[in-house]
């Protein structure tokens, strides 16, 4: 999935969580909230450049999306043209999984309200790659 879609994904789930967990919280915080909520929901698909290193042996993939903002933005599926899509998948959501379960562990010693944020949104991001990866949407 894109970084645009997952982060409309986390948009919409972000704000409902932000709503549910805190009622109470006044709005610029809330406001705060929904954007470390967003920039969750797409920033933990750095992951794969960290993959591709170990499948690839060098960061050409991170090199490719870094020196070209159009491929790294917009044309994202160019970015691991020469890798291999199957393995990349598998070990993508294993490595999701693995760092959202850190993620949530660190946030539980913050707030147990932001790890519980923070698992809602990873939930929704992995539910999303699945989705995308069933070719269902």
């Amino acid at each position: 999935m894109k970084s645009p879609e997952h982060a409309a994904i986390g948009a919409v789930v972000g704000v409902v969580s932000v709503s549910v967990l805190f009622p109470a919280v006044a709005f610029p915080t809330k406001a705060s909230l929904w954007v470390v909520g967003v920039l969750v929901s797409v920033f933990v698909d750095l992951d794969h450049f960290v993959i591709a290193r170990a499948m690839q042996g060098d960061w050409t993939n991170l090199r490719r999306a870094v020196s070209n903002p159009r491929v790294g933005l917009v044309d994202q599926e160019q970015v691991f043209a020469d890798t291999d899509e199957t393995r990349l998948r598998q070990y993508r959501l294993l490595s999701h999984l693995l760092v959202g379960g850190v993620l949530v562990g660190v946030c539980s010693l913050v707030d147990a309200r932001f790890a519980v944020f923070v698992a809602v949104l990873l939930y929704a991001h992995v539910v999303a790659d699945l989705i995308r990866d069933a070719e269902v949407a």
